[in-house]
């Protein structure tokens, strides 16, 4: 396989691991800045390189309908065509099975979408899915798995869950080119951890270069969604990377690597910025509200980035929404933001301070020591004492009685 997984340090589930992809060596715990079509919106390669991105997301579905994967391969692969000398990592085309459903029809065979470019059906099965993505030439490519909504229930769950194990199988068979893209497979399963376990176990089976973590973030209670993550890291090979798919809020990365996740992927952090909103410590800040129209403080007075640097909040705040230089400021810092908490994770955990990283990340983001119970249990599972973090309380039933309130927002407004 054209990957090596090496952990350098850990504190209980968590670990930091030096990553050895084809085009690039990685270090974990990272997060992967979603690039639609081979480019992260508004912002140059040497500016990505300068934030510390070691590893960006293609859209396989998106791709392969412009400018087409059979171009891409012909101007010698996606790293060559968007000038990224750094890894690549690239879905399989699934995921639009929930956000383009109305788009599209599902069989055994495979999925056929209705072409939101002309109209035509186009049938994605999963060998043309691994066809395409061998074609872009991506340092990870994904399996095309069957994904469901995790606020769905029924048979539907185990029906994808066992769907995707056999897609897995002809992946597998399809893939051409294991020595230069490593194949990971996809945890299916809903919020049923009896499913979760027979897909996790029918992966490890078939012995990929990596596993990824699937279907969650898609409006599921933090509560369910943190006790997926730990009972899937818990049972994966501890010697091969664990992806969390489509998690991008500092907080679940956070909570997620405790769990012993390594990867994150999500259009959030740049998503969020062309709607105004910067990433800080203390959650978020939103550029657009009147406050911010006479402040002459950069956006995180912490920050070291080239935004925070050189702009004041007035300045951005006269742009957002109006100029496109608004939206690539705030890109550019809040990407920056999360390859700092990358970075961050990493540092403290192979120095031995993990638990000190999370509660002074913790006591920024929850000043008044409301740290919400999904948190708290999470903490409690990784080994990770947070009492110190959950505010200035007088005794053990005063912060009993904090860990007893239901929180379920992971994004708090400053």
């Amino acid at each position: 396989m054209a990957l090596k997984f090496e952990i350098l340090g850990r504190f209980n589930r968590a670990r930091a691991a030096k990553l050895t992809l084809p085009h690039y060596l990685c270090q974990t715990p990272l997060f992967m800045p979603v690039g639609t079509q081979g480019t992260i919106k508004g912002l140059t390669k040497n500016q990505l390189e300068e934030i510390g991105c070691q590893i960006i997301l293609g859209n396989t579905y998106h791709l392969a309908l412009r400018p087409t994967s059979e171009l891409i391969d012909e101007l010698g692969g996606l790293h060559k065509f968007m000038n990224w000398t750094r890894a690549l990592l690239t879905d399989s085309g699934g995921f639009q099975m929930v956000s383009l459903l109305h788009l599209a029809d599902i069989t055994e065979k495979g999925v056929t979408f209705q072409s939101p470019v002309d109209g035509k059906p186009m049938l994605l099965t999963p060998e043309e899915s691994i066809e395409i993505q061998n074609r872009i030439g991506a340092d990870i490519i994904m399996a095309l798995d069957d994904v469901v909504r995790t606020t769905i229930t029924g048979p539907r769950i185990e029906e994808a869950m066992y769907r995707t194990l056999r897609w897995i199988d002809r992946c597998i068979a399809a893939h051409k080119r294991p020595l230069e893209q490593n194949l990971f497979g996809i945890v299916q399963g809903g919020l049923d951890p009896v499913l979760r376990d027979i897909c996790v176990k029918g992966l490890v089976e078939r012995n990929l270069p990596g596993y990824a973590i699937g279907g969650l973030s898609g409006g599921e209670d933090k509560d369910s969604f943190w006790r997926v993550v730990a009972q899937c890291t818990a049972a994966l090979p501890e010697d091969k990377p664990r992806y969390v798919m489509g998690v991008g809020y500092p907080l679940d990365i956070v909570v997620c690597s405790a769990l012993g996740a390594d990867m994150y992927d999500c259009v959030y952090p740049t998503r969020t910025a062309r709607f105004g909103t910067a990433l800080v410590p203390e959650g978020v800040l939103k550029l657009k509200h009147q406050a911010m129209a006479n402040d002459t403080r950069p956006i995180d007075p912490t920050c070291e980035c080239m935004v925070c640097k050189n702009y004041t909040r007035a300045y951005i705040h006269c742009l957002v929404t109006k100029d496109a230089m608004g939206s690539q400021l705030l890109s550019y810092h809040n990407l920056y933001h999360m390859m700092k908490l990358s970075r961050d994770l990493h540092l403290s955990i192979i120095e031995g301070r993990f638990p000190g990283f999370v509660c002074k990340f913790l006591q920024k983001m929850f000043p008044k020591g409301d740290v919400p119970e999904w948190v708290c249990n999470a903490m409690e599972v990784a080994g990770i004492d947070i009492s110190s973090c959950c505010g200035p309380f007088s005794s053990s039933e005063d912060l009993m009685l904090v860990k007893a309130q239901k929180f379920t927002n992971s994004n708090p407004t400053v």
